[in-house]
């Protein structure tokens, strides 16, 4: 898919496909809330609020309140990319909540991903 494309895609069709993501293999809606609470800035309340608005996927990220600096830290593959590798910067950071996401759903605790724990240092983990 082109990049614009993913861009223009309404956040409110985009969510669900994440929190069913996670929410399949055992984890919880509220986890998803604080990987994306943890990447952009915005509070639980105010990421369903632009859940069921018609914002952009691209404009969700471009009007984030506070992206986290860490997320630069985020290494590995995500749909056959390397996220480290892709060199639009909006591009990537939706690719980071992937990354994130994924790590989620595969089993990995919360606050590793988040690094909250002192060995996450890249937060998704990196590939070795």
């Amino acid at each position: 898919m082109e990049p614009e494309k993913v861009f223009q895609m309404p956040f409110s069709n985009v969510y669900p496909l994440l929190v069913n993501k996670a929410v399949r293999k055992g984890r919880s809606q509220a986890e998803v809330d604080a990987v994306i609470a943890w990447l952009t800035g915005y509070d639980q309340a105010t990421i369903h609020q632009l859940a069921d608005s018609p914002i952009a996927y691209g404009a969700f990220f471009t009007q984030a309140p506070a992206m986290n600096p860490a997320r630069k830290e985020i290494r590995g593959t995500i749909c056959g990319l390397r996220v480290e590798a892709i060199q639009d910067p909006l591009m990537r950071d939706i690719r980071c909540l992937d990354k994130l996401v994924d790590a989620l759903a595969k089993g990995k605790p919360l606050e590793k991903i988040l690094g909250l724990d002192r060995s996450a240092a890249p937060a998704a983990g990196a590939e070795k």
